[in-house]
């Protein structure tokens, strides 16, 4: 009663509400700058189950939005150490962390087992499979989205509403639109689309208010103003994924939540043992480094001769974009063990020569012992 306090002496809410909430089961696809607050906001107010499935570890870089992490969890699996964070601040309630990636052959299990979906993940290819996961489930999905200082926020499938594909029929071109760590984003603005996205989940719960369903919510972090769109239903759209459920779960797996395929954060470069560094940045662009293989991304295809096919080959670039766009060229052309480096290269040139410093000195103590 004590912790629940302010909830039930609401009358809109009062204890048959709090037991809304308490039997309430609710999953959030991605542990990251907007899953944090959901989770955080949902756990205090009793949400009775909670899931979390994220695939990503915690890096020092989230720290500075992803307000359930600190220092002693770096390294750690982010849907655990949210997770552990959660428990403390409530006992009550049962909390499953899913340290796996989302893909078209588990959403449709782990989804049937939760009456809402949240997403906060900042990838297009999940979103769309969230989307298509709810449709073919019948789940209502609380939709939140950042971009540097602007967020989104709407309610889809939501008592037959309108769907994210009724919104945006197709996906964007793959790499066509940088993700925050690419581009940036206002420490804080996730904490505002998150926190509105958790009071979408409490209305939907408690069936209060008016929930942001056929709506699109626009708000702007630099002049604190906000703006509504009408999402109107297609119902072509919501057939077209009716009809291909059959095979839903036969169709290319997602490699991860967050990023897409190929691509490696600078923590998981210490299980590499033989690296190429590649460089894909123009010549003009600076910093360099000397330990690396300096080959633009425009005369890729035509120096395929200085890629070593016998080492792991990082990719960098200024953001992520381009190295990407590498990653998909070598991979036609039949080279493999290539991965895009996530961070761009001016976060990561200190640690880059510390690694291959490392290599070098492991290398040279090598040849000391052959001896």
């Amino acid at each position: 009663m004590n912790r629940y306090s302010r909830h039930i002496i609401l009358s809109e809410i009062g204890q048959t509400g709090q037991d809304k909430i308490t039997n309430a089961k609710v999953l959030v696809v991605g542990a990251g700058g907007l899953g944090c607050p959901v989770l955080q906001y949902l756990t205090a107010a009793g949400v009775g189950t909670l899931g979390i499935i994220d695939f990503d570890i915690v890096e020092e870089s989230n720290l500075q939005r992803q307000i359930l992490f600190g220092t002693s969890s770096l390294g750690k699996n982010k849907a655990e150490a949210a997770k552990n964070r959660l428990e403390d601040l409530n006992c009550e309630i049962s909390i499953t962390a899913y340290a796996k990636k989302l893909t078209y052959q588990n959403a449709l299990e782990l989804f049937n087992q939760y009456d809402i979906i949240v997403d906060g993940t900042d990838n297009f290819e999940v979103r769309y499979l969230i989307n298509d996961a709810c449709i073919i489930t019948n789940k209502p999905l609380v939709f939140g989205a950042i971009y540097k200082f602007e967020g989104q926020v709407s309610v889809f499938n939501y008592k037959n509403g309108p769907s994210y594909r009724c919104l945006f029929p197709n996906s964007p071109q793959k790499n066509s639109v940088p993700n925050c760590s690419e581009i940036g984003v206002l420490g804080v603005l996730p904490g505002i689309i998150g926190s509105m996205q958790a009071n979408e989940v409490l209305k939907i719960i408690l069936e209060i208010g008016d929930v942001l369903s056929g709506k699109f919510l626009c708000y702007n972090a630099l002049n604190s103003q906000t703006s509504i769109l009408k999402i109107n239903k297609a119902d072509l759209e919501v057939a077209k994924v009716l009809k291909e459920q059959d095979g839903f779960n036969k169709k290319q797996l997602i490699e991860n939540c967050e990023f897409e395929p190929h691509e490696i954060s600078i923590n998981g470069i210490s299980t590499f043992e033989n690296i190429q560094f590649i460089d894909v940045r123009e010549i003009h662009e600076l910093p360099k480094i000397k330990t690396s293989t300096s080959i633009p991304l425009s005369e890729l295809k035509n120096s395929i001769n200085k890629i070593d096919s016998e080492k792991q080959k990082v990719i960098f670039c200024q953001s992520g974009i381009r190295s990407k766009q590498a990653v998909s060229i070598l991979n036609k052309l039949n080279i493999s063990d290539c991965f895009s480096l996530k961070e761009g290269a001016s976060e990561i040139i200190k640690r880059i020569k510390h690694l291959q410093g490392s290599q070098n000195l492991t290398e040279k103590t090598n040849r000391k012992n052959d001896r």
